[in-house]
C-alpha cells in the first residue's frame, strides 16, 4: 500500500497562504467536489488482467485461453474522482483554476487504484495553460455511459498544453500547441525504434452551439517522427507530418433526448484517440523499412435516452480502424470496435445507479479476433461543497 504524509511546514503554507488569500477577497470562490463510485462487473470473456475494470477494445487479448479462463467477477472503487475548482479576481478579468484526479491507474501504474491527474490548469482572459482535454478533443460527444474507458472511436485526451480562445460564446474559436507523443510500431524491422518529439502539436477548432444542440470542427499538424536509441547520432530516423479533422455535434430531441454523432480521419493521430492503433509504422522491407505515419479513422454514434426524470437509457456504437503498414506484425491492431446499452436511474442529482451490457471487439492485422463482452453495475454518490469561501 501507497503511504499518505501529513501537510506540515512549507506544504502546509503553501496550501493555506492561497486560501487565506481567497478568503479576504469576496470576489472569490472555492469549490470542492467529486463522488465516491463503485462497479461491480461480471465479464463473460477472459481480458488483460490489468483492464478487467473497463472495456478497452485495444487491450483485449488475441490469444485469451493465455491470459485464464472465462467468466470473471471485478469490484472496483477506480473511478471515484476529487477535484477542487476556484475563482479570484486577477486585475480587471477572473482567474479560475481546477485540480482534479480519480484513482484509474494507467501507464506505468496500469491495473492500480492509485491517482491519476485528470486536470490541472488555470484561465485568464483568452488564455488557458495546464493539462485539460485537447482543442483537437469534443467531450460533449462522450455519451452517458457507466464503464469508465468509453467509445473507442472518438478523440480522447486530456493533454498539457498553451491554448489562446479568441472568440468566445456560442461560436467559439481556439487554437493551441499540445504536448506531443508519437506512439511507433517496430513492426518487423530488427531495429527497436522509439518515438521522437521534436515540436509541439498544433491544434485548433471552430465550436457553434444553439437550442437545436452543437457542432464542431476541429484540426491537428503535428510532426510524428522516430529514432533508433543505440545508433549512431539516434540513426536511423525520420519524421513526417501528421494531420487530422474531426468533425462532432449533438442534436436536441424531445425534451432532454440527443443524438451524438462524430467521425474522425488523419494519418499520424492514434496518440489523441480514446482507444487503438500507432502513429506510425514500417511500409518497406528490412533492408528499407521506410517508416510513415499511420491512417485512422474513428466513428462515433450514440443516442441518450430519458424514459422520465429518474431513468434513462443510452445506446450507441464507435470503432477505431487504422490501414496497417506492409511491415507490420500479423498481430498488430488493425480495428477495434465498441458497442453498449443500459438503464440508468438517477433517483436524485447526488446518487446514481445503472446496469450496462457492453460489448468490444478486436482484430488483428491477420484477421485474429478477441472480445470482450460484460455486463457492469455501478453506485455513485455525489458531493459538492459550493463556494466555501
Amino acid at each position: 500500500m501507497g503511504k499518505t504524509f501529513p501537510l506540515k511546514g512549507l506544504g502546509a503554507a503553501m496550501l493555506v497562504a492561497p486560501l487565506a488569500c481567497l478568503a479576504a477577497d469576496s470576489d472569490s470562490s472555492f469549490e470542492v467536489y467529486g463522488f465516491g463510485m463503485v462497479d461491480y462487473v461480471q465479464g463473460f470473456d477472459r481480458v488483460t488482467p490489468e483492464w478487467e475494470d473497463t472495456l478497452r477494445p485495444g487491450r483485449i487479448p488475441y490469444n485469451q485461453d493465455a491470459v485464464g479462463s472465462d467468466g470473471q467477477a471485478v469490484l472496483s472503487v477506480r473511478q471515484s474522482r476529487l477535484g477542487v475548482n476556484a475563482s479570484t479576481m486577477a486585475g480587471d478579468s477572473p482567474l479560475t483554476t481546477k485540480f482534479e484526479f480519480d484513482m484509474f491507474g494507467v501507464g506505468a501504474d496500469e491495473g492500480q487504484t492509485t491517482i491519476r491527474l485528470r486536470h490541472a490548469y488555470g484561465e485568464w482572459k483568452s488564455i488557458l495553460a495546464g493539462q485539460t482535454n485537447s482543442v483537437f478533443m469534443d467531450g460533449s460527444v462522450f455519451p452517458n455511459t457507466i464503464d469508465y474507458w468509453g467509445p473507442s472511436g472518438m478523440v480522447f485526451l486530456r493533454n498539457p498544453q498553451i491554448r489562446w480562445t479568441p472568440i468566445q460564446g456560442e461560436s467559439s474559436f481556439a487554437v493551441a500547441i499540445e504536448n506531443p507523443g508519437s506512439g511507433v510500431d517496430s513492426g518487423n524491422d530488427p531495429n527497436a525504434t522509439s518515438g521522437d518529439d521534436e515540436y509541439p502539436d498544433l491544434t485548433a477548432h471552430f465550436r457553434q452551439e444553439s437550442d437545436w444542440g452543437h457542432f464542431q470542427v476541429a484540426g491537428i499538424l503535428r510532426q510524428v517522427g522516430y529514432d533508433t536509441p543505440g545508433g549512431l547520432d539516434g540513426e536511423p530516423d525520420d519524421s513526417e507530418l501528421g494531420w487530422g479533422v474531426n468533425l462532432t455535434g449533438t442534436i436536441n430531441m424531445f425534451e432532454k433526448d440527443r443524438l451524438i454523432l462524430g467521425v474522425v480521419h488523419g494519418e499520424g493521430i492514434s496518440n489523441y484517440m480514446n482507444d487503438g492503433g500507432v502513429d506510425m509504422a514500417p511500409d518497406g522491407d528490412a533492408a528499407d523499412p521506410d517508416y510513415k505515419v499511420v491512417p485512422l479513422t474513428g466513428l462515433v454514434a450514440y443516442y441518450d435516452h430519458y424514459w422520465n426524470d429518474q431513468y434513462s437509457s443510452s445506446i450507441g456504437y464507435s470503432s477505431t480502424e487504422i490501414d496497417n503498414m506492409d511491415f507490420q506484425t500479423a498481430d498488430a491492431f488493425e480495428k477495434g470496435e465498441y458497442a453498449s446499452v443500459n438503464l440508468l436511474h438517477t433517483p436524485n442529482d447526488k446518487v446514481l445507479m445503472g446496469v450496462e451490457y457492453l460489448y468490444g471487439k478486436r482484430t488483428a492485422n491477420d484477421g485474429t479476433t478477441g472480445f470482450d463482452r460484460r455486463v457492469q453495475f455501478s453506485v455513485k454518490y455525489s458531493f459538492s461543497s459550493g463556494n466555501l469561501l
